[in-house]
């Protein structure tokens, strides 16, 4: 492929988004590079602290249960408040409990302020998730959420190496550094995101006809996305162990912290490099297809650590999984916009946003369990069997879905908006998302 080609397909992927897409890549971008908590919160509490896998568990699962409590609130403040309030609220919340976390030492202090990090950190997804599916066009999502999946893994990726030197010399230094990248992200929402909400960017034109209400009991009776919303937990209880029971085997096995950040960068690096060009080939291709095999890939790529013993292996693993969540992202984000009313998107993000809250709580439970019984090899061999299962669930929840129906989409309205309240275009995001 010629340089020209290159950047002619560099063009065409980043084309046609509106530039408040734009911002809200860019506060993505920010605050994934100050994501230190998540990834390395195992190995501060079983390395530094010297606590055990299972007490390490015990407060990733808080943690957890702080995300099932962040993401149902937040989707109720996401429809009812709006997109751009619920994101600032949270992320200024997740800025100052992160800080907090950062000078705790008793055990009871930790896991408390770990579960409130997991309720504020956890907040902002369905306002995110709403606001990109309010902005951009349908059939421009699949490109835009990888696109957003692609600056996390960005931010991902130079995060896990810098934290990883950071963290053998000083744990707080990580935390306060992802106290101020996310107090940079409030700030950036506060000034640069207009409201997208459908009911307030239409103003005094909204359509005379009110929608239908939706409540959270409506969403729990949507029986094809509720099968999506388990299936996802699956997924997801599979890709948490990158963060919780790799972590912890690699410590148990002789590993620094600076090889895992190594490791686990790989998975970011790929991301980096491959999930544009994959998402071009995959844009138009049969969702069912696509979820089946990222299932497959998922399970079994955690299912080889098994047989790991080098941090090359580590490595060669890490990059059929990270295949997997290439694949899967933004193909399954597309689907639970598909499935979504337009008017209730806070509502069925919030609950899509908990199949990973909930998977955050009992993934780390799980596995500080089976490692402290059993062995780290009994847990990589029950994600190959997760993994299995979510993809037997994928392709029968799909068979004969509903063609996507074309609902009106406030992206005029929203672009309004942006003009009266902003005034100044985005200069060189473009340039900068192909960068």
């Amino acid at each position: 492929m010629s340089v020209a080609s290159i950047k002619q397909a560099a063009r065409e992927s980043v084309a046609g988004l509106p530039r408040e897409f734009w911002w809200l890549w860019t506060s993505t971008l920010i605050n994934r590079l100050g994501a230190f908590v998540a990834t390395f919160m195992a190995l501060y509490l079983t390395l530094d602290r010297g606590y055990s896998a299972s007490y390490a568990g015990l407060v990733a699962a808080l943690h957890g249960l702080g995300g099932v409590l962040g993401t149902l609130g937040a989707g109720v403040m996401t429809d009812r408040l709006g997109r751009r309030p619920t994101m600032f609220l949270a992320q200024g919340a997740t800025a100052v409990s992160v800080a907090v976390l950062g000078f705790m030492t008793h055990p009871v202090a930790i896991a408390v302020v770990a579960g409130l990090v997991g309720i504020a950190s956890n907040a902002s997804r369905p306002a995110v998730q709403a606001m990109m599916a309010d902005i951009v066009r349908p059939e421009d999502r699949v490109r835009a959420f990888a696109l957003n999946y692609w600056a996390i893994n960005l931010g991902f990726a130079l995060s896990s190496m810098a934290a990883g030197i950071v963290a053998q010399y000083s744990y707080l230094a990580g935390f306060l550094g992802e106290a101020a990248l996310t107090m940079t992200c409030a700030v950036l929402v506060f000034l640069k995101l207009p409201e997208s909400r459908p009911g307030k960017a239409v103003g005094a034109e909204r359509a005379a006809t009110a929608e239908p209400q939706v409540s959270m009991g409506t969403v729990l009776k949507d029986g094809r996305f509720m099968g999506v919303v388990g299936l996802s937990f699956l997924i997801s209880l599979i890709f948490t162990q990158s963060y919780v029971g790799l972590p912890v085997a690699m410590g148990a096995a002789g590993f620094s912290p600076s090889d895992f950040g190594m490791v686990i960068a790989v998975n970011g690096v790929l991301i980096v490099a491959l999930q544009i060009p994959v998402t071009r080939f995959i844009e138009h291709r049969d969702p069912q297809k696509l979820l089946v095999i990222s299932a497959l890939l998922a399970g079994y790529g955690f299912g080889l650590t098994a047989f790991a013993g080098s941090i090359a292996v580590y490595a060669l693993t890490v990059v059929i999984w990270t295949l997997a969540e290439i694949i899967n992202a933004p193909t399954q984000m597309s689907l639970v916009v598909r499935l979504s009313p337009v008017h209730a998107r806070g509502r069925y993000q919030g609950m899509y946003s908990m199949s990973w809250s909930v998977a955050a709580l009992a993934a780390p439970l799980m596995a500080g369990f089976v490692i402290d019984r059993f062995g780290a090899e009994w847990l990589w061999g029950a994600t190959a069997v997760v993994g299995s299962v979510a993809a037997g669930g994928y392709w029968l929840l799909m068979r004969n879905l509903p063609r996507e129906a074309e609902a009106p989409q406030p992206v005029v309205e929203v672009a309004a908006v942006a003009a009266v309240t902003e005034g100044t275009p985005v200069e060189g995001a473009e340039a900068k998302a192909t960068a």
